[in-house]
């Protein structure tokens, strides 16, 4: 089994690079985004919760994130393998996540970083807004918010996986086909 989690700031590509990694590894794709969405779409009460926290440019706290999470895994369990897009976003939700696989007796195989300058995200970000209707992706203080946030709660996570061996860095500028091989080169060594 193949457990990846592919980080980033938001609009270095997870997303799009997650679709091309699942067919071609044949793994179940937990993007907590998605998940958000679905729930603020479906106004469920996590949707609701969750949506106080994303339309201030906040990340969703980790004990909502954590259970959502393994809510799904556990709706997963003949998989083949996780793609985990946008989680654990900070040192406790890798700590829970580590727990949580452990007692089924998995693992973290990997962990890969889309790297891109923040310019360009914030671009791509503004774009993407404008069809998009995604709030946060209209404006560019709550981007820059969310990247502050990803510079002191995620980037730490780095050093986590690093000291296990686990971490590893792609850049994420490119064509789309060029960023999956650079993806796909790091994941078939694994």
């Amino acid at each position: 089994m193949i457990n990846i989690v592919l980080f980033g700031k938001p609009g270095a590509g997870k997303g799009t690079q997650a679709e091309f990694l699942k067919e071609k590894y044949n793994l179940t794709h937990l993007s907590t985004g998605d998940i958000f969405r679905f729930n603020i779409k479906n106004e469920t009460d996590l949707g609701k919760l969750a949506r106080t926290f994303m339309d201030k440019g906040d990340l969703v706290p980790d004990e909502v994130t954590i259970k959502m999470l393994e809510s799904e895994v556990d709706k997963n369990q003949d998989s083949a393998g996780f793609l985990f897009d946008g989680f654990p976003r900070t040192l406790a939700q890798a700590e829970a996540l580590d727990a949580f696989l452990k007692s089924k007796n998995q693992s973290i195989t990997a962990t890969i970083a889309l790297a891109a300058d923040d310019n360009i995200l914030v671009a791509r970000l503004l774009e993407r807004g404008k069809t998009s209707g995604r709030p946060d992706d209209q404006d560019e203080e709550k981007i820059r918010n969310r990247y502050q946030e990803y510079n002191e709660k995620t980037a730490p996570l780095m050093n986590y996986y690093n000291n296990q061996g686990k971490f590893h860095a792609v850049n994420g500028i490119g064509s789309v086909h060029e960023v999956t091989n650079r993806l796909s080169l790091v994941i078939d060594q694994l």
